[in-house]
Parts: C-alpha cells; structure tokens; sequence
C-alpha cells in the first residue's frame, strides 16, 4: 500500500512538473512567434519572483545599452552616497556650457542658461527622463564611466561593459557598442538590487532608486504598452534611433520589473537590434512580449 502511494505521488509530481515545463514552453513559443516575422535581433530574459520560470532567448548576445546604462548610474551614485562622499540633497551647479544643443534634455529644456539642482533631482532626471545632460553630470560626480562598470564587476556583474558618457556616444554611431550589456545580466542587476539581499544598498537610497524608477515617463509603449491600465512598471529604456544612412535601429530596449494585482512581480528585459523596422513596431514587439509575460503569471 504505502509502495502505491509512493509511486501515486511520484506520477502525480511528474505530472505537475510536466505542465509547468509545458507552460513555460509554451511562453518561449508566444516570443517566437512575435519575433520570427520581425527583421531584428531580439533578447529576452524573464523570470519569475526568486529566480522561478526563468526563460531567455539570445540571453548571453551582447546588446547596445544606450541610455539602459543610466540605472546602473543611478545604482553606483547611491552607492557613494551610502559611503558618505555624497548626498542627495547636496547641491550641484550645471553651468550653461554643460547644457550640450546636441543631447536630449528636458533640464535644458527647462533651465537653458544653467541651474543648481540636487543629485536627487539629477538622479530623477536621468532616469525617469532619461536626461543625457543629468546623467553626465552624475558620471562627472563619479570620476568616468569606467566607475560605474568597476562598481558593477565587484557586485559580481561581469557581463556589462560601461565605457563612454552620452556626449561621446551621441557623437558617432558606432561608439555606442561599448556600452553593452546581455539580457541575462540585465535581469539580474535588477533582481539583486530589488531584493537587496546582502543590502548593496541603505533603505533610503533603496527606496528611492525604485520609486524613481516607477515614475519613467519615457517607453510608454514598450514594458507597459499592453499591460492593464494602472499596471506598475519600474524600468528604464533605452533608444538609439534609426541610422539616416542605413535606416537601422541598433538599440530599441526596455528593462523593468512588473509587478502583479497580487504583489508579486516578474522582471523581464528586452533589447533589440539591427532591426530595419520602425520603431512602432519595435516597440510592439517588446509590449507584445510583455503582455505574453503578464498572461502566463497571471495565470499562474
């Protein structure tokens, strides 16, 4: 009697197992299915809260960052600020001859013959407004890129490369390739920060690089474009625009963590390059696989 139930359990445990690897199979299936037509390359990374129902397709590819790189910005900042050797509240004067024609700035926009902000406030430009300005200015504050990088390699993040500032990435197209990341690595900075396990970050600056990040104003039709209205998002994009002289997009991304009706949530991480389509349609790939993300947890 007790062998049956043995073996009862055993089928029962296998077949348990065999739906969720169905499952989960089936969402690789939807991604291939949005993609296969699209003349792009696309990476994915999911996985589930704790590192369940992951999947990744083109997970270890090297992609373009753009302006992706400017969470991890953010990340290192706090992190001095942890040490001391700053604060948020610390005032830092961003003269006129900062305030580059040529880079997206809703800080010049704003404040056209300089200003004095906080770093909170620079922080909250470059990420939720993708600010180039306001993200110079903070690698600036650091030393040099590299800073950022070095800070990353010694959090055990080794498949991420941060080499120049927006100023010489915007300045010649094929630059922004040393700022590069893989999906897989992407999905992984944003689950360890999130969970803060071996606390890289103080409760504060924890709390408000993930408040900040829910308020990005910018790829309002990537991560969130067919989730529920009222869905919360944290996450960061990134965009190169297209080549004029090939009419290629070498960065359409969007990397973020979603949270669910129940609280729980998945982090999901989505670049895509070379892609000759225009950029709806990059940026409906990327919420089409969003929305195919959100219905398989939901129903889980």
């Amino acid at each position: 009697m007790a062998k049956k139930i043995q073996l009862l359990f055993l089928a029962v445990v296998l077949t348990v197992t065999g739906v969720c690897a169905q499952t989960i199979e089936s969402l690789r299936n939807d991604i291939e299915q949005i993609v296969r037509s699209k003349n792009a390359i696309v990476g994915v990374a999911i996985s589930g809260a704790n590192g369940d129902d992951t999947l990744s397709s083109n997970g270890t590819e090297h992609f373009p960052m753009q302006s992706v790189f400017k969470f991890p910005i953010a990340l290192a900042m706090l992190s001095e600020i942890d040490k001391g050797r700053f604060s948020l509240d610390q005032k830092i004067d961003i003269k006129k001859n900062e305030l580059l024609p040529g880079l997206w700035s809703p800080i010049r926009e704003k404040y056209p013959d300089g200003v004095t902000l906080t770093i909170a406030e620079i922080i909250e430009y470059t990420v939720a407004l993708s600010d180039n300005v306001g993200c110079d200015v903070l690698l600036k504050l650091l030393g040099k890129p590299q800073k950022v990088e070095t800070y990353l390699l010694k959090n055990g993040f080794n498949d991420i490369s941060i080499k120049i500032n927006e100023e010489t990435m915007q300045s010649n197209w094929d630059l922004q390739f040393q700022n590069w990341t893989t999906p897989l690595e992407a999905n992984r900075i944003l689950q360890v920060f999130y969970e803060n396990k071996d606390n890289q970050l103080s409760q504060k600056s924890y709390d408000f690089v993930w408040e900040t990040m829910k308020t990005t104003q910018t790829g309002k039709n990537k991560l969130k474009g067919q989730l529920p209205e009222g869905t919360i998002v944290a996450h960061k994009t990134g965009w190169s625009g297209q080549n004029k002289s090939t009419g290629i997009t070498a960065a359409s991304n969007d990397i973020g963590i979603v949270f669910l009706p129940d609280g729980s949530y998945f982090v999901i991480s989505i670049f895509i390059t070379a892609s000759k389509e225009d950029e709806e349609t990059n940026e409906k790939i990327i919420a089409d696989i969003t929305k195919a993300a959100w219905e398989y947890f939901i129903k889980k």
